[in-house]
């Protein structure tokens, strides 16, 4: 029986029917509906609709609809269940009967979407939390045990200034630490319980809203039934935050990849997360890299979805919004597949140090550094910088480093080169200069570790605080 037939006398057009239908796709929210429908039951009992025995049976049905659905997938293939809604109160009146139709006294679909919806992401919020915490902590691992091999760093994509390979690992864990953030305070809004809600206009019975919310684990109801009914705010928020998250991981993952070339050579690709070609035997290629790259593609879209469906609806709630669970539902389960896999890679790679160790030596990179070194001798800046640039064009002619020329060709640079400043451009002594809060120094870089630890453990207290 459907749930609203009463007011019909012609039957749905089939190929209609099965068109709109959302279950294949929101059966994905049984757990969360059964969970709304048992505190909604149990408001019921409080509001005087159902006896006790009633919600005795209620409850019961509906945790062994719970369990039917664990034992056999085969128990959620229902050609003619509506939605997970109409699943549910046609599996819980096979069951207990005709009070299984009593449940849905005083609600409304509309509420129970916006509901699951909700648990739902709140749920993904958190798995995705622990799994970026599972990243950072392997990153945080691998930045430890770089120690202090060096490398370069890029501006513009051309080596720029050494830095420790640490350093640029933690580069990543500062994007996903903001990534983590993001996901704490979107949970904020998403935190909120339409329940209670109706269909627009707010229930017709006295429910206990806030003792409702309380039961699901939500901070507190929502507070306007129109707003409630229609928002997908928060699913929009959240497929943005997976967005800018798939953004970063993207980021990574061109980088290793550019690495692990045999022109960088300053990374091995892990084989566990390669493949080879079917025509050239000596291949070993970045399918995880590329797949992670092109994820933010489909998280993109996904995006765009979403802000696609809800620009322009009015209040309230509006069939379209069926059309905002698929791009929800595949942004969330994207990444929760990607991100163990990323992990894994990060945990297996192999760096090549010393290789990386001799392109941090090379080009100049100790320019900087040696118009500091003027600096400090009371060149001004500009000046040093011009003479520093005229001595690496010189260098470059001669066909050696800044280093290798002599105290005599550096002094017809600037007089006031002396024999120090070999040592201060060592790639030792460059790393060392930068002895500022967020620098390369090995000591700054020691110290952002510690304090990376320390952030992660206390971000992993909150998110069990939420569990």
């Amino acid at each position: 029986m459907k749930m609203w037939a009463g007011r019909f006398r012609q039957p749905l057009d089939a190929g209609f029917e099965s068109w709109q239908r959302s279950f294949p796709f929101d059966r994905r929210l049984l757990g969360q509906e059964l969970a709304a429908s048992q505190a909604h039951a149990r408001a019921l009992e409080k509001a005087g609709m159902i006896s006790h025995d009633e919600l005795r049976a209620i409850v019961a049905g509906l945790d062994q609809i719970a369990e039917k659905a664990t034992a056999s997938p085969a128990f959620l293939e229902d050609e003619s269940a509506e939605d997970v809604h109409h699943f549910v109160e046609k599996k819980l009146v096979e069951l207990i009967g005709e009070t299984g139709y009593k449940l849905h006294s005083g609600r409304s679909r509309n509420e129970q979407i916006a509901t699951d919806l909700r648990l739902y992401v709140l749920q993904a919020i958190e798995q995705a939390e622990k799994q970026v915490g599972e990243l950072i902590g392997v990153l945080l691992a691998r930045a430890e045990q770089a120690g202090g091999a060096a490398m370069p760093a890029y501006t513009h994509w051309q080596r720029a200034e050494p830095v420790l390979v640490a350093h640029w690992l933690l580069a990543y864990v500062e994007m996903l630490f903001r990534d983590v953030e993001r996901l704490a305070d979107c949970r904020k809004r998403v935190n909120l319980c339409p329940l209670g809600s109706g269909a627009v206009a707010g229930a017709t019975l006295p429910l206990d809203r806030v003792e409702m919310a309380q039961q699901l684990g939500f901070d507190a109801p929502t507070g306007n039934s129109l707003d409630a009914t229609c928002d997908r705010d928060f699913a929009l928020e959240f497929v943005q935050v997976l967005l800018q998250l798939g953004l970063h991981l993207s980021r990574w993952a061109e980088e290793m990849l550019l690495f692990s070339t045999q022109e960088y050579g300053f990374l091995a690709l892990p084989e566990p997360y390669s493949t080879g070609s079917s025509a050239m035997p000596q291949k070993k290629n970045p399918d995880l890299l590329e797949l992670a790259r092109g994820k933010v593609g489909r998280l993109a879209g996904n995006c765009n979805a979403l802000l696609v469906v809800l620009k322009g609806l009015p209040l309230a709630y509006n069939k379209d919004l069926q059309d905002t669970q698929e791009p929800l539902f595949d942004a969330a389960e994207t990444m929760l597949a990607l991100l163990p896999l990323v992990t894994g890679w990060m945990r297996q790679v192999e760096f090549n140090y010393a290789r990386m160790q001799e392109a941090a030596q090379s080009g100049s990179l100790n320019a900087w550094a040696a118009a500091t070194y003027l600096a400090e001798r009371g060149v001004p800046f500009r000046m040093a910088h011009e003479r520093i640039g005229k001595a690496v064009q010189f260098s470059l002619e001669k066909g050696c480093e800044l280093q290798e020329l002599s105290l005599e060709e550096l002094r017809q640079f600037s007089p006031e080169f002396e024999q120090d400043v070999y040592a201060r451009l060592s790639v030792e002594s460059v790393l060392a200069l930068h002895d500022v809060y967020g620098g390369t120094a090995p000591a700054r870089v020691k110290q952002a570790i510690g304090e990376g630890k320390r952030k992660l453990a206390s971000m992993r207290e909150a998110t069990h605080a939420h569990a």
